[in-house]
This record gives C-alpha cells, structure tokens and sequence, in this order.
C-alpha cells in the first residue's frame, strides 16, 4: 500500500472514531436531562439555618452567614420547589409560612449563649438577639430524648425557676471582748506612798466618783504650803501702789495653783485649802466611770512613781463581739447592720446589736474575715471572754431570678442545668451564677441563661448529662464520617463539565 493510501485510510478512521463518541456523548445527555426533569417531580429537600430562618439551601453544609451547621427543612405539608439561584415569588411566602408557624422558645445573644431573654430586642453588646426555635433548641448537640417510663423510673425531679427577694443569713461564731472605747486607766501625776485603799479587789464594781484610794506625797504637802503662803502674800500686798510688786503675787498664786491643777487635785479641795489654810497630807483618787475593776496594782504601803497605773476600770454596759466570716460572705453584710446574739448556756434568749466595724483585712491561714458587733449588756450576763453565736440576716436583692443549689452541675469551668422540654426532651442550658443565699441557704441568683417560669431539673440531672455528653460524642463521630465518606467528582464528570465550554471554543473558532 502506498503512503497516499494510508495517510486516506487513518484520517476515514479518525473521522468514524469522532463520530462514534459524538453519538454516545449526545444519548447520554439526553438521558440525563430525562432523568433530571423526572427526579424534578419530588420536592426537593431543602436545608436552613437554626439561628437565620431565612437561609435555605438545596444542599447541606455550613450557614454561609454564620457559619452554623445546616438542618434539614420537614418536607411534611409543603411543596417548596426552589431553583436556585433564581429567585421565586411562591418561596418567598412559603419561607414567610414557616416562620410564622415556628415559636421561639427565647431569644439569644449571638454573642454569649447563655444572655437569654423571653422577648426580642438588643443585647448588652447593642446586637439584635436571635431568636431560637424548638426545633433548633431540639436539633442542639446536648439535647436529651428519654422514654417517658424511664424518666420516672430514674426519679427525675424538676422545679420552676422564679423570682423573689432573695437574701442570706450570715452564721458566725464570735468572742466577747470589752469594749475598748469605755477602759479607763488609774493612775497618779505625783510620787508617793499609798495609805489607804478602798477598792481592794479584781472583779469589784465601782461607780463614777467613788473614792479608790488615798497617796502621800510629800511634794503635795509642800505644794500646799506653797499656795497658802502665795495667797497670804497677795493679800498682804493688794493695796500696794507699786504695780510689780501686786502683778508678782499674782503670779506666784496662780502658778502654785497650776500645779495643783496638773496634778489633779479638784478644784474643790483648792477651794476647800484656800478657805480652811488647812494642808492635807494625803490626796484622794476617785473611779472616773462605773464599771468593773478589771486590773489591780495598788496595795497599801506601796510606793508608786508617778504615771503607774493603780486600776484598770471596764464599762460593762456595752460590749464587743468579734467574729469572723468567710470572704464570699462580706457581700451580704456593711456597718451598722442589726445582728443577734444568742449564748449557748441561755438557750431561747437573744441579743440584740449591730455592727460596728469592717476589718479592712483578711486572715492569712483561715482567710476569713473580721468583724466587730456591738451589744448592750444591762443585766452583765454577756461576759468577756465567752463565745456567742451570731446571726446576720444579709441585704435584700428584690425580685431576683434563683433556682435550688441541687439544681446545678458545676465542672469548675461552667455551670450546666437541664430544662425540660416536655415528652421526655431535656436540653442542657449553660448559665451564669451569682451568690448563694435564700431560705436555709439553698438557692443560688441566676444572671443569665435561664427564664423565669422555666422548668427545671433537680435531681437525677447527672445521669442526663451523661446521656448528653454520649449523644453530642456520637454526632460528632458521625458527622467526621460523613465528610470522610463524601465522594469525590469522578474524571468522567469533570471531563463533561469541559466538554461545553471545548465545544463553545471550537464554534468560535470556526
């Protein structure tokens, strides 16, 4: 065969090949479209958004607003047939239908899911709230689905969560302590020996005024002599014409004076030396409050120097108790809070008081801190020295949200609580706490995540979480599945996307 014969024969089978794949390529096609148009008599299955309603897509995947996984939209009822991207009046109202069928069960801040609010409006951080439907609050990871039977049989409790005026009361153990502002001290300006004493013993009540002892000071004596001599001289001189000399006993009397003054001699023995002329030799110490004697020095025939102290005198009338609490608990309390004391040998009867006084420290080691309350003490049965149990009834918050302490579960970095939805649905809600306080101490302020009227669980809640933690462990697992097992676009079906854009090409060309 020839070279011009065979270049003929090639390009008659290069042509017949052309041919053959142009007529399968085009059957193929038209079966497609076929299979298209049939498949297009279902409704298609649509997918939304749990926080943005109005995001609906044929496929599934991620929000492309907020990047939230999409849920399946229930075909049951609706015949939504949506080409997208072109835009169809009849959706438009058909996604308007299913958000106005859809209740939100609360509205959310986007930004912290545990600000809820039972109406819509802005958060804190001034962002429209975002309202969360049943089915999303359903479609949540956490949600819990158990057979009603079980559910009793495990002994679920629930309560509602409400509002009232929550407060504490404040336990403490105190110590009663003299009060400090009503100690007196007794003693002598001037040296001597003590000649005779009327109070004798520690312990002794005393009242204002009365006599304590009697000191002999030799240098009272002749302070004495001193005055009397100065005033003798003053008279003497009174009706002199020479001003110095009358100015010069004036001021040697009241000098002598000054220092009878100093030395807490009364002004009625003064009165009583300038009338009589006559010297005492001893000067006579008197109680300056009523109270108890609570120190001693004095004895008769002691020599004292000047500045010792003799007696120590406590006014019993009024008290001090020292107690201390812990630091959680100084929110409840401030100065001049009414407070009760009750002693365990008079079991029934209370006290009366309040504080007086915040320590402005904590104690190292117990790290607890101190407070000082101040009680009457008329009949003296509060005795320095004893323990008394003291209870504060903190300051009232009106009208806060609480819910029981038991209601709780506590993992150190969040405070976890399941509602009930009803037929055995219970969705785990994270909330924000505040202090603990209420009736016998058992309920805690709520400050976000939950509503009032909301229904809670108290008791078997740890085994929903267990449920809880399996339920969202095996969605995970399955949804890394699913991408793994996604399969990729064959070379086959990406050769037959090119293949328009190669046959539009070549039409240009030609």
């Amino acid at each position: 065969m020839s070279t011009k014969s065979r270049i003929i024969l090639s390009a008659g089978l290069i042509i017949i090949a052309i041919a053959v794949i142009g007529f399968f390529t085009l059957n193929k096609s038209n079966g497609d479209n076929s299979n298209q148009a049939s498949a297009g008599d279902q409704p298609a299955q649509l997918w939304t958004c749990g926080m943005d309603p109005d995001v609906i897509l044929d496929h599934p995947g991620n929000c492309p607003k907020c990047g939230m996984k999409l849920v399946p939209v229930k075909q049951a009822g609706m015949d939504l047939a949506v080409n997208l991207p072109q835009h169809d009046p009849k959706m438009d109202t058909k996604k308007s239908e299913i958000k106005n069928d859809r209740k939100p069960l609360y509205w959310q801040a986007p930004m912290d899911p545990t600000e809820i609010y039972d109406h819509p409006g802005k958060s804190k951080m001034g962002m429209e709230l975002v309202p969360v439907y049943e089915d999303r609050a359903t479609a949540s990871g956490g949600t819990v689905t158990i057979d009603p039977a079980t559910v009793q049989n495990m002994g679920v409790r629930y309560t509602t969560v409400k509002k009232m005026d929550f407060n504490r009361e404040v336990r403490a153990v105190g110590l009663i302590k003299y009060n400090e502002e009503k100690l007196y001290a007794v003693n002598t300006k001037i040296s001597g020996w003590i000649e005779k004493l009327y109070v004798n013993y520690t312990g002794q009540p005393v009242r204002r005024g009365q006599p304590l002892l009697e000191i002999y000071s030799p240098d009272l004596v002749t302070t004495q002599q001193e005055y009397l001599l100065a005033l003798n001289n003053q008279s003497a001189v009174s009706q002199s014409s020479f001003s110095s000399i009358r100015d010069g006993a004036e001021s040697l009397l009241n000098s002598t004076r000054q220092r009878l003054n100093n030395w807490d001699i009364p002004q009625s023995e003064i009165e009583r030396l300038q009338k009589t002329g006559e010297v005492r030799k001893t000067l006579q110490l008197n109680a300056p409050a009523s109270g108890v004697v609570i120190h001693k020095n004095a004895v008769e025939g002691l020599h004292v120097m000047s500045g010792t102290d003799l007696y120590k005198i406590a006014d019993l009338s009024t008290v001090w108790v020292e107690a201390s609490i812990y630091d959680y608990e100084l929110p409840w309390i401030s100065d001049g809070q009414e407070a009760t004391a009750e002693l365990s040998y008079l079991p029934g009867k209370s006290y009366q008081g309040k504080i007086s006084y915040i320590y402005p420290y904590l104690d190292e080691k117990a790290r607890t801190a101190t407070i000082r309350l101040e009680f009457s003490n008329p009949d003296l049965q509060l005795k320095p020295g004893m323990y008394a149990t003291v209870h504060l009834q903190g300051k009232t918050i009106p009208n806060a949200l609480v819910i029981p302490n038991e209601a709780i579960i506590r993992s150190g970095e969040r405070n976890v609580v399941f509602v009930a939805r009803g037929g055995g649905k219970f969705e785990p809600r994270e909330i924000r706490i505040g202090i603990e306080g209420g009736p016998n101490n058992e309920y805690v302020q709520v400050i976000s995540g939950l509503l009032e009227g909301e229904k809670i669980v108290t008791s078997a809640q740890f085994m929903l979480d267990s449920e809880s933690r399996l339920q969202e462990a095996i969605q995970k697992m399955l949804e890394e599945k699913q991408q793994q097992a996604k399969p990729m676009e064959s070379p086959e079906k990406n050769m037959q996307k090119s293949m328009p854009n190669m046959k539009s090409g070549k039409s240009g060309s030609m």
